[in-house]
C-alpha cells in the first residue's frame, strides 16, 4: 500500500490531535506516495536505526520519538540531525513519528504497559481531552491523556511491586525512592511510560501510593516520597520499549502479508556498573 494509506491506519490507531501542544508528530520526512513494502520500526531514529533501515532496504521507518523536535534552519552534513535525514531522503525511505499521540490514545502506550502488570480499573491520571472511540456498541466518548492508574491484584511492598516491573518489563534494574513512604502493602499504583515528572502531581492528586515510569530526578524522587508516595524509576527506554512488539503486530493485523517488518534489536542506552 502506499505510504499515506498506511499513516491513515497509524492515525486510526494513535490520532494526531491526542498528541502534546509542544510535540512533532506524522510524516516528518520523506514521500507520502511512495509503495511501501518493507517497515522498519524503532524507539528512537538513531545513527544505526537508520543505517539498519537503508541496508534492510526499508520503505518506511516508524519511531516512536521524533528525530526532530526544534525547526532545522540549515539541512547538511555537519548536524548529526539533519545528516540522519538527508540519509533517509536520498534513499527513498519515508519516516514517521507518533509520540505522544501514542503515549495519550486509548488502547496504546500507558494501557499496554499497565495490562503486562494486570492492572484492573485503568483510569486516564493526566487527561487531555475526549474523543469518539469505536466498541461494540457503537462510538462512544473515551477519555484520553498520559499515564494510567489502576489496580493490582493483590496488595504488594514497594519492593515487591519493583520486583514485579523487573519481571514483567525484562528490565536489568531499576530505581526506587521512598521504599518505605507508603506505610503499607498498596494495591493502588500508576503508570506512565517514558518521563513521568509533570506527572507526579497527577498521581498524587488521584491517590497513587507506587508510581512508575521514567527520567525521575533527586528532587522529584524525595518530594514524592514526603507525600507518602513511592516512585519507581524503570528507565525512559524501559518502559517504553514495548511499542517494538506492539506495532509490528498492529501492522501485521491492519497488512497482513502484505509488509515486511523488520525491529530495531532491544538494547537498553544505559549500563548499570
Amino acid at each position: 500500500m502506499r505510504c499515506d494509506e498506511l499513516i491513515k491506519k497509524l492515525e486510526q490507531l494513535a490520532p494526531p490531535v491526542c498528541a502534546c501542544d509542544w510535540d512533532n508528530v506524522g510524516l516528518l520526512a520523506g514521500r507520502s506516495n511512495k509503495e511501501v513494502k518493507k517497515v522498519f520500526i524503532a524507539l528512537d531514529a538513531t545513527d544505526e536505526v537508520v543505517e539498519n533501515a537503508v541496508l534492510w532496504g526499508a520503505d518506511l521507518l516508524i519511531t516512536h520519538h521524533p528525530l526532530i523536535f526544534k525547526p532545522l534552519y540549515k539541512i547538511n552534513d555537519k548536524d548529526f540531525i539533519s545528516r540522519r535525514i538527508i540519509k533517509l531522503i536520498c534513499n527513498d525511505i519515508s519516516y514517521y513519528a507518533m509520540h505522544t499521540n501514542f503515549d495519550a490514545a486509548p488502547g496504546c502506550m500507558a494501557d499496554v504497559a499497565a495490562e503486562k502488570l494486570g492492572l484492573t480499573d485503568l483510569k486516564v491520571l493526566e487527561k487531555e481531552g475526549v474523543m469518539l472511540k469505536e466498541s461494540d456498541e457503537g462510538p462512544k466518548e473515551t477519555v484520553y491523556g498520559i499515564g494510567k492508574s489502576g489496580y493490582l491484584k493483590k496488595e504488594m511492598t514497594v519492593r515487591e511491586i519493583a520486583a514485579l516491573v523487573k519481571e514483567r518489563f525484562q528490565l536489568p534494574f531499576v530505581t526506587v525512592y521512598g521504599e518505605d513512604a507508603p506505610g503499607e502493602p498498596v494495591r493502588f499504583v500508576g503508570i506512565s511510560p517514558g518521563s513521568g515528572g509533570s506527572v507526579i502531581k497527577p498521581a498524587l492528586e488521584a491517590g497513587v501510593k507506587v508510581f512508575i515510569t521514567g527520567d525521575i530526578g533527586h528532587h522529584n524522587g524525595i518530594d514524592s516520597a514526603a507525600n507518602h508516595m513511592a516512585v519507581i524509576d524503570a528507565g525512559h527506554y524501559g518502559l517504553e520499549y514495548l511499542f517494538l512488539d506492539f506495532m509490528e503486530e498492529y501492522l501485521k493485523k491492519e497488512a497482513g502479508e502484505n509488509l515486511e517488518i523488520c525491529k530495531a534489536k532491544v538494547e537498553f542506552p544505559e549500563t548499570f556498573i
